[in-house]
């Protein structure tokens, strides 16, 4: 509310200075620094650019759909970023499309303006370029340069109000990003949905994937219901006693931690732990199905973690063979082989150049730890076919996050186990922030929140690069665990962005499990859950779809946190997802008579077919209120105004809707370490 009263009050002297102000023959007006961009930066007392993360401007290419204009025609230069080669000609600047950035970037401009339009220097040089204190510099303007300048100022400051006085306080500026990203990608996936049944199925297997979209389901009758054993619920389920325990005499412990027959093998291939791309395969065969120990064993010796935190080598190499126990073998995905990937994948990101000596070790080792269990004890099904067949974890921890608080709670109850204990040595205060910190990391990995941890990560990347030299600080707990939260999490999305190899083998893997559960909800009598009827799906669509609606929008984000260290791995992306692509097989044009048969039987996007992404009660309240609150003059503005022409999906004007303000962009001030 100060912020808007104080806004208000600008705009009411700005348009007494439109209407008063003499012209002089010298002008303060804003100039543009070649090097450094716009005049964004900091006070001298500031904290140090080196205790923080350094956000470097990244001019190449995007190509995600939040970065997709609201209209498919419009291709001015601030909305073609779906073309690569266009954009890359003719747009060098970073884009905003986080709303909360986008008016912070707006509001930057306005003050440009008015210390050019009041020929005022900035005294404190607070917002002026580090390196570059003379950024603001005197021109002669005329007077149809001074009006125009003036004009643009008060709409840029209408639009800044227009945003804040529809703003629902109730809602965080990442929740903002994370409905606006929603309802474009509510446009992405109708559209897709149109296209054939095939993409029909695609955009409910993506929205049932984000979304944990429910479907309705017959609960079944007692006598339908699988004989289970009686126990308490509190009980931990996935926890057995093995035997023999697994475990090594301190005295003869093997070089990579287990008995294998192929060290001299093994010792290639681990080699190259620190490189992304790793054989896990080959690992999980060398090490005698042991990749999940022989990975994590490696690297807390290569990172000296066993020595920091007095941990016995022993106990470490117990509790690692008893974890890896309690991955099921029998499931395709989500096994062992999996985790082993996933902590090697997280070892890679966390030695990446940008994050050198940005966490701490105990930060270090939660990460790796987080990584190991995420998956442990997965049954191979997904929480929502849990939920819909009322299974016992579904009870137990009330339809939220069911799995990945399953997985924390086994992971946890293990280092109970005997001789399993690898935190003993910790004190209470780093284990309990070791806790916390993996609760958080594995709770991440719940697909469902997805979108809303995007909207989270590309927010502060925004909001930091608008408001500062482009340095994430990180001196706060929320920031840092929001970039170890998301470094787990593209670990676990970074199948496609592995060599293609690897890549296929993983995406057999996880339709041979997906094809496992659509068998076991055929036979329950359940509807089947998208991409898991093995006699319609697509698999080559659905790894098309996955990339470009979920993977590619999340590595982009992160390679614009660790610019320019990700750029290798966004373009095996690609490259992968042009393969996907060219192996669609291609379907014949359907004569006209089949034409008017699809019309009438109503497939290929007929109203009953059509995919509808669903938003939340919660969201869709908030966009009631939203409609309920605009005035009758707001509303008549709206319309006239074609920067807020573009309507969301509810009828209501989303926040930042319009594709102007899509693709804010600014430039961005690059700093050296």
């Amino acid at each position: 509310m100060c912020l808007w009263l104080l806004l208000k009050v600008l705009r009411v002297r700005m348009t007494v200075c439109l209407r008063t102000q003499p012209r002089s023959a010298e002008k303060h007006v804003l100039c543009f620094d070649v090097e450094n961009g716009l005049s964004i930066g900091r006070s001298p007392l500031d904290p140090s650019p080196s205790s923080g993360l350094v956000l470097q401007a990244n001019s190449q290419r995007r190509e995600s759909f939040l970065y997709r204009s609201d209209s498919d025609f419009d291709l001015s230069p601030k909305t073609m970023s779906r073309n690569s080669s266009t954009a890359s000609e003719l747009h060098g600047e970073d884009m905003i499309v986080t709303p909360f950035a986008q008016v912070l970037a707006s509001l930057r401009t306005v003050r440009g303006n008015v210390a050019a339009l009041t020929h005022v220097q900035d005294r404190s040089n607070k917002r002026l370029s580090g390196s570059n204190p003379q950024s603001a510099c005197k021109t002669s303007l005329s007077d149809e340069t001074y009006q125009k300048l003036a004009v643009e100022t008060l709409e840029e400051l209408d639009w800044c109000l227009d945003q804040l006085e529809t703003l629902q306080t109730r809602h965080s500026v990442s929740e903002m990003a994370s409905n606006k990203f929603k309802r474009m990608l509510n446009r992405e996936l109708t559209q897709l949905s149109e296209t054939s049944r095939s993409g029909n199925q695609v955009s409910e297997f993506i929205a049932s994937t984000i979304l944990q979209k429910q479907h309705d389901v017959e609960i079944l009758s007692a006598a339908c219901k699988e004989e289970k054993k009686r126990r308490p619920m509190s009980q931990i389920s996935g926890v057995r006693k093995l035997s023999p325990s697994p475990s090594l005499p301190p005295t003869c412990i093997p070089r990579f931690g287990v008995n294998t027959q192929h060290e001299s093998l093994l010792a290639e291939e681990l080699d190259d732990i620190n490189r992304w791309g790793i054989d896990i395969f080959k690992i999980a065969e060398y090490s005698g199905k042991r990749p999940l120990t022989v990975i994590m064993y490696t690297i807390f010796q290569e990172r000296d973690l066993l020595k920091t935190f007095k941990i016995p080598s022993d106990t470490f190499l117990t509790f690692l063979m008893t974890l890896e126990d309690h991955y099921h073998a029998d499931v395709a995905y989500h096994n062992n082989i999996h985790a082993a990937d996933v902590v090697q994948s997280t070892h890679v990101l966390l030695s990446t150049p940008a994050l050198e000596d940005v966490f701490t070790d105990l930060e270090i080792m939660a990460a790796l730890f987080a990584s190991a269990i995420h998956d442990v004890d997965h049954p191979g099904f997904t929480n929502q076919f849990l939920i819909n067949t009322n299974s016992e974890l579904a009870l137990m921890y009330n339809d939220a996050s069911v799995l990945e608080n399953h997985h924390l709670a086994v992971g946890f109850k293990l280092l109970q186990e005997e001789n399993c204990d690898i935190f003993c040595n910790l004190s209470k205060k780093q284990r309990q922030s070791l806790r916390q910190m993996t609760i958080d990391m594995v709770l991440a990995t719940d697909m469902s929140k997805h979108m809303n941890f995007l909207a989270d990560l590309k927010t502060m990347v925004e909001t930091k690069k608008v408001t500062s030299l482009g340095v994430l600080l990180l001196d706060n707990y929320s920031d840092r665990i929001q970039v170890l939260q998301n470094m787990v999490h593209c670990a676990d999305l970074s199948n496609p962005t592995k060599p293609l190899e690897l890549y296929r083998q993983w995406t057999d893997r996880i339709m041979v499990e997906l094809f496992r559960q659509g068998d076991r909800e055929r036979d329950k009598g359940i509807e089947i859950s998208p991409m898991c009827d093995k006699h319609t799906a697509s698999v080559e669509k659905s790894q098309v779809g996955f990339i470009d609606y979920i993977v590619h929008p999340l590595w982009e984000t992160w390679a614009d946190l660790v610019h320019p260290d990700a750029q290798d791995i966004l373009d095996t992306l690609e490259d992968n997802r042009e393969w996907y692509q060219s192996m669609i097989p291609r379907s014949p044009s359907p004569t006209p008579e089949e034409q008017d048969s699809r019309v009438t039987l109503g497939i290929a996007g007929s109203a009953g077919e059509k995919f509808q992404f669903e938003l939340t009660l919660e969201e869709e309240d908030g966009e009631l209120e939203a409609e309920e609150e605009l005035t009758d003059k707001d509303r008549s503005r709206t319309m006239m105004d074609p920067r807020h022409a573009q309507t969301s999906p509810h009828g209501v004007a989303p926040v930042l809707d319009s594709s102007e303000r899509e693709t804010t962009s600014v430039s961005i001030l690059q700093l050296e370490t």
